[in-house]
């Protein structure tokens, strides 16, 4: 049996394992990580930790203790009241102002991930006070992130562009804004409907009916919570503006705040996703042995070299989609465009349309929880049962790899778009 086939059976272990017997999927990637990459891949501990996601895991550490103050000191309360006052108590129409935010985030610059870290915390403190699903919540804050993040000037985008003019492909920068647009609208409007958002309706059409009545001290703005909202802001800036890390910047701001007020931020470093940040970096950690001994290389190269273009587009995108809920969404994109180039010079498949294909299928899986998105969604909501949560996004994002790289497929690459 090859390594590479060896690498992936562990992995399907880990994951039968950590369903079955309840213990942390992360703890047990970690332990997979060690025994194939050191007794498979002969790894030494620089090798196996040199896919440990220390980006990721300042991120979910700096934006959950950063909102874990928030919440303490009532700010996430005054902007949830805030919110529905908005609205004006319309509650059902706060899912779909989430997704118009990320979605506008991400189209103007911002990376997805940072996006997401921005607006889940808000997002998710809504629906625990207004009895809306978090799945539904979620979903509608990731796949907002997605449908503006193919835009000409965002970071997906750009970085899609680039590869398709060095490979020398036929692009067009619209319709792979547009494509991805359409598709994470569509997706999020079944997400809706699916999860009860009609049901929302009924919540009353003013923020009396809709709110409970909260004390002065719920919506006034005392000076903590002024100061967190003004370090909210200045996260905003210091990601979109001058391209800081969103995780050293909200830690350097949440120990401000400590400082300042250790009465409001006590108990906030232990309400830090510990169990989500052991979970995802644990995963990732073991993804980064499977690139290593480069087992997303052979699985890709398997599929490309399939005879028949139409089916090897079609696995392409189920590749993509796949390794994407583990992995990181643009270098997963970076690796197959460049192993379609064969099939697609030879003109039997529309390159824009491929492109388009594979963009949609590698980021809309990223409500999976294992996924920078999803991980933040999971860590940034309150009061729920978080292994029930995990489960609920993990079953949601296998619906989608699953269904959305044949629906893409079908509409984008069978037609011959380019």
């Amino acid at each position: 049996m090859s390594p590479e086939l060896i690498s992936i059976l562990v992995l399907v272990v880990v994951f039968v394992i950590a369903t079955t017997r309840s213990v942390n999927m992360g703890a047990l990637a970690f332990a997979a990580a060690f025994g194939v990459g050191g007794l498979v891949a002969d790894l030494d501990a620089d090798g196996i930790f040199a896919g440990f996601p220390g980006d990721l895991f300042v991120v979910l550490v700096g934006v959950t203790y950063l909102f874990a103050i928030a919440r303490a000191n009532g700010t996430t309360d005054w902007l949830v009241h805030a919110a529905v006052r908005l609205v004006r108590g319309r509650v059902a129409l706060i899912p779909w102002v989430m997704f118009a935010l990320t979605g506008a985030l991400t189209a103007i610059g911002a990376v997805s991930p940072a996006a997401v870290a921005i607006v889940a915390p808000i997002a998710l403190s809504f629906a625990t006070r207004y009895g809306i699903s978090p799945l539904l919540m979620g979903a509608m804050v990731v796949h907002g992130a997605q449908a503006g993040g193919f835009s000409p000037i965002s970071i997906y985008g750009s970085i899609v562009n680039g590869i398709v003019e060095r490979e020398k492909l036929p692009g067009n920068e619209l319709v792979l804004f547009l494509a991805s647009l359409a598709a994470n609208l569509v997706i999020a409007g079944v997400v809706f409907v699916v999860c009860g958002g009609l049901k929302l309706r009924a919540q009353g059409a003013d923020s009396d009916s809709a709110a409970p009545t909260l004390s002065p001290d719920e919506t006034s703005l005392t000076a903590p919570r002024t100061a967190t909202l003004t370090s909210l802001l200045a996260l905003v800036v210091a990601v979109l503006v001058f391209d800081l890390d969103a995780g050293l910047t909200a830690i350097t701001l949440a120990v401000i705040l400590s400082t300042l007020w250790p009465e409001d931020s006590r108990t906030a470093t232990s309400q830090i996703a510990w169990p989500t940040v052991l979970l995802i970096c644990g995963v990732l950690t073991y993804v980064g042995v499977l690139d290593e001994m480069g087992t997303i290389t052979w699985a890709g190269e398997g599929v490309g070299g399939i005879g028949v273009p139409l089916l090897a587009a079609l696995l392409l995108c189920y590749i993509g989609a796949l390794v994407s809920a583990f992995a990181s969404s643009v270098g997963i994109m970076g690796a197959l465009i460049p192993l379609a180039v064969p099939f697609l010079e030879r003109g039997e498949i529309g390159a824009i349309g491929m492109v388009a294909a594979l963009a949609v299928s590698a980021t809309v899986v990223d409500v999976s929880p294992f996924s920078t998105n999803g991980a933040l969604v999971l860590a940034a909501a309150p009061d729920v049962d978080r292994e029930r949560f995990f489960r609920q996004l993990m079953v949601y994002g296998g619906i989608v790899v699953a269904v959305v790289p044949a629906a893409a497929w079908l509409v984008m690459v069978v037609p011959g778009w380019g």
